[in-house]
């Protein structure tokens, strides 16, 4: 439940993020379904780059098709549309460095340390102290292959939820979820989201120049940001049905996909599902 009036200053976030490729492209809007599917329209009608962050989604979605119903002013949700001239090879790290942006940018912005408090769980979740703060969601779009050249990306849709103002949860999620303003003990008074908006967005515009200048299958070592990569007991998840296993992390494969050496005797690759502590 939140007791702010949601009020988003773009201006301030403009100004911060001056120079970078998303300035003068970033869109707020009080409510809509899914910032990923105005994202994704503007795509399809030939955008290139662009910023939308809403105060409240009717539709969001996430990993697996899990859909959530925000109250207004409690979260960051912001959707990022970028198209890095790179060859899709390179373009599977890009899940990678979007959460090492994300974990950058909350860790700067209040104070927390990485990963001890703000980590990731591969691939796509943040946590804070322990629990759920926040998700990513990435949809890309690529060119064929051509005699001259491999596949590219043509763009690439970068959701990202952050839970920042939420003083409670449901039932269900009150065991596993949290919010920044509920670690960092502040009660009172709601956080300005626009610091975080613009943290996020330099670090993601330093992200894709790190990426267009390093082209090739190289992706980032996790490890250094995420506690769950090595040597973590976990169980997989699955996302068809299937009862999934148990097993230890053992690091990723050269496109960065998770390892898991299965207790029943076999090295997993994980394709899909999602990770949870045992």
């Amino acid at each position: 439940m939140s007791s702010q009036d949601p009020q988003f200053d773009v201006a301030a976030v403009e100004a911060a993020i001056a120079g970078t490729e998303f300035a003068g492209h970033v869109s707020h809007l009080r409510a809509v379904t899914s910032t990923n599917d105005l994202a994704l329209a503007a795509a399809q009608s030939g955008e290139r780059t662009g910023v939308w962050i809403a105060d409240e989604q009717t539709a969001g979605r996430g990993r697996g098709g899990h859909t959530w119903h925000s109250i207004p002013g409690d979260g960051l949700y912001l959707t990022a549309l970028v198209s890095p001239q790179v060859p899709m090879q390179s373009a599977l790290s890009l899940s990678l460095r979007v959460a090492i942006a994300v974990q950058s940018a909350i860790a700067s912005t209040y104070g927390f340390s990485a990963p001890d408090q703000i980590d990731i769980r591969w691939p796509n979740d943040l946590l804070l102290n322990g629990r759920k703060v926040g998700g990513i969601l990435i949809d890309t779009a690529s060119r064929p292959a051509t005699a001259a050249g491999p596949s590219t990306l043509r763009h690439a849709i970068l959701g990202i939820g952050i839970n920042v103002n939420h003083t409670e949860f449901p039932a269900d999620l009150e065991p596993i979820a949290t919010s920044i303003r509920r670690e960092l003990h502040i009660h009172a008074t709601p956080l300005p989201r626009e610091p975080l908006a613009a943290a996020i967005l330099l670090a993601l515009s330093a992200e894709l120049r790190e990426l267009t200048s390093n082209l090739g299958p190289r992706t980032p070592n996790l490890t250094a940001y995420s506690s769950w990569i090595t040597g973590k007991r976990v169980r997989v998840e699955a996302s068809d049905g299937d009862p999934g296993y148990t097993g230890t992390t053992a690091g990723l494969n050269s496109s960065g996909f998770l390892l898991v050496a299965g207790d029943d005797g076999q090295v997993h690759t994980v394709l899909s599902g999602g990770l949870r502590e045992p």
